[in-house]
């Protein structure tokens, strides 16, 4: 190869390679084989910059009533049919809390302390993404969403998820200065790992089983989505004779919560907490599960 023509190749340092059939056996509580989360992303979002649409004629306009009020549908009602099918299915949600809720969506916190839901910091809003920040300026960023969640909640975050799953290369490592131990941004696993980043562990989540990739972007319909959800768990279920696997919803209110998708998250929940060998349960629970996994596997060491 010419001098002229030098290709850069950067290594992957976050994480190695782990191919899932040489792993230690996971075993969740009870005899489980898989672990079951609803990811609930719970967001806001300025009305003055283009973000998730429906429509690609108006998303760069300001303001975009038709894509913002799509969205903003969400908070208004969407939220609220979802979580009368939560209650429904006595379902904790693992909730991905944009910091900017809180002021602007009170009753929505509300409703989610009254139902102990496991909190995740999911950054400041959806409009904004801290890939290419400085390490100074996503460290005063991370610290802020974090401490403002915390205000909020009550409770400091555990995990984090990334607005559009962004990250920068030093978000672990900042995420285990402010105390956090998980992150759900790197959607390429089944089972939990460690990251190389002391105490950072990776926790599966899904852009695949995700109302916004299933109906927006490939426009299926309510009776595709519980076949999914039904394929998916009855796969995973098999793979997981001998090692446990995770299972992860990714629901937003303004996709998943419009009326005439309604009837299907409820035929798609009943399947999941009637089938055998599920265990419903948070992200918090299962990072925290896996955790203790690993420290007793080392101190058998």
């Amino acid at each position: 190869m010419s001098g002229n023509h030098e290709v850069s190749l950067m290594d992957n340092q976050l994480f190695d390679y782990s191919p899932i059939v040489e792993r230690e056996p996971i075993h969740w509580p009870e005899g489980a084989r898989v672990a079951f989360y609803v990811g609930l992303n719970v967001e806001h979002y300025q009305i003055d910059r283009p973000s998730t649409s429906t429509f690609a004629g108006t998303a760069e306009l300001t303001p975009d009533p038709l894509n913002y009020g799509w969205r903003d549908y969400g908070p208004r009602v969407g939220i609220w049919r979802l979580i009368e099918s939560l209650d429904r299915h006595q379902l904790r949600a693992s909730v991905l809390l944009n910091s900017d809720v809180g002021e602007r969506y009170p009753q929505i916190i509300e409703a989610g302390r009254a139902r102990n839901w496991a909190w995740l910091a999911h950054g400041k809003n959806n409009s904004i993404f801290q890939a290419d920040m400085t390490v100074d300026a996503e460290r005063a960023y991370l610290t802020d969403v974090i401490d403002t969640i915390e205000k909020a909640t009550g409770q400091r975050p555990h995990g984090w998820m990334g607005p559009a799953l962004t990250e920068t290369f030093q978000t672990p490592a900042l995420l285990a200065e402010l105390g956090l131990s998980y992150v759900l941004d790197w959607t390429n696993d089944d089972q939990p790992y460690r990251l190389n980043v002391p105490g950072m562990l990776s926790v599966p989540y899904s852009v695949e089983l995700n109302d916004i990739g299933l109906f927006v972007s490939k426009g299926l319909t309510g009776p595709d989505f519980v076949q999914i959800v039904k394929d998916q768990l009855d796969q995973l279920y098999e793979d997981s004779a001998d090692s446990g696997r995770v299972m992860s919803l990714a629901l937003h209110p303004f996709v998943i919560g419009q009326a005439f998708r309604h009837k299907y998250l409820d035929q798609a929940l009943e399947y999941v907490v009637n089938h055998p060998g599920v265990w419903l349960t948070t992200s918090d629970e299962i990072a925290e599960h896996y955790a203790g996994l690993q420290s007793r596997a080392a101190g058998s060491e």
